[in-house]
């Protein structure tokens, strides 16, 4: 009898150049804090760059809001330069309001674009894998996002690719010890505060209790939801087509506003901004509205 193996990190990020995420022969900005993920991920793209025709770039964001965020990224480019791929960092000021942590990720995203525009047109990888996305899915859910809020994390999605997504968060950790591979921890990462902690520290641990494989059933159900493409719910965009991510009540509470005939709706992004949506009276053409959201004007789409 043969016994079989799960495949190594270093396999699944091969098979996800090669497969889904589309990557062969393309330029890569690979997203780099330190951490273990993003370390992971820029060893095992550096390892099959020649095999796929890669050409790889690092990049790692300051947030500014700890001290040792700088010795962390000067790990990742210490490692970058040993791995031959071209690294720069760049600091950045959060905005103020709540949600840190999409504060901060909204922060990240900026410094990419930016610098992926500066390469070309680069694809943006970043070091998501399976569990990152059942925590996401998770915290959609806790939130009250419906189905399309909940297609999480595609391994291609645009100008972003996940190619860690089929890897456990130990499938990273063995690749780490494996290879004697320093990685830096965020201890934020350890804070009870954030939503995202306790769903990694309680809840998913609890439901690895009832069944083990609940990470990959998760993943599936965001597979298929992501495969069954944009439903027909009401969508509001800005006018360079970013989506204003509502949940479920925030769309309720403004189709009740546009009932009543009000002409504005205030809400809060999941990010911590408010936004004043001004609502246009319905007249069977396509209804119009102006957020406060930048200047940026935004529309309902069905």
């Amino acid at each position: 009898m043969t016994s079989s193996h799960a495949p190594s990190l270093s396999t699944l990020v091969r098979r996800a150049v090669a497969g889904e995420c589309q990557l062969e022969g393309q330029r890569l900005l690979v997203a780099v804090s330190g951490g273990p993920d993003s370390m992971a991920l820029l060893h095992a793209l550096a390892r099959c760059r020649d095999r796929h025709r890669l050409e790889l770039y690092a990049h790692g964001v300051d947030h500014g809001l700890r001290p040792e965020a700088e010795q962390e990224l000067g790990l990742a480019e210490d490692l970058a330069s040993r791995w031959d791929v071209p690294f720069e960092r760049t600091r950045g000021v959060l905005a103020p309001g709540g949600n840190l942590q999409a504060r901060a990720r909204a922060l990240r995203h900026e410094h990419l674009e930016r610098r992926r525009q500066q390469l070309g047109g680069a694809i943006v990888v970043t070091g998501h894998h399976a569990d990152d996305r059942a925590e996401t899915l998770l915290s959609r859910m806790l939130r009250g996002a419906g189905p399309r809020g909940l297609a999480v994390l595609p391994p291609r999605q645009g100008h972003f690719a996940r190619p860690l997504l089929r890897a456990r968060r130990q499938d990273v950790l063995l690749h780490l010890t494996r290879h004697a591979i320093p990685y830096a921890r965020d201890p934020s990462n350890e804070d009870p505060r954030f939503l995202r902690t306790r769903l990694r520290a309680e809840l998913l641990p609890l439901l690895e209790q009832l069944d083990p494989r609940v990470v990959q059933h998760l993943g599936d159900l965001a597979d298929d939801l992501v495969a069954a493409g944009p439903l027909p719910a009401p969508r509001w965009l800005t006018s360079t087509g970013e989506e204003l991510l509502l949940t479920r009540a925030q769309q309720r509470q403004l189709e009740r506003a546009q009932r009543r005939g009000q002409r504005h709706c205030a809400l809060r992004l999941a990010a911590g901004r408010d936004v004043v949506v001004e609502l246009a009276s319905g007249d069977g053409a396509e209804e119009k509205a102006l957020a406060s959201f930048g200047d940026a004007r935004a529309s309902r789409r069905a």
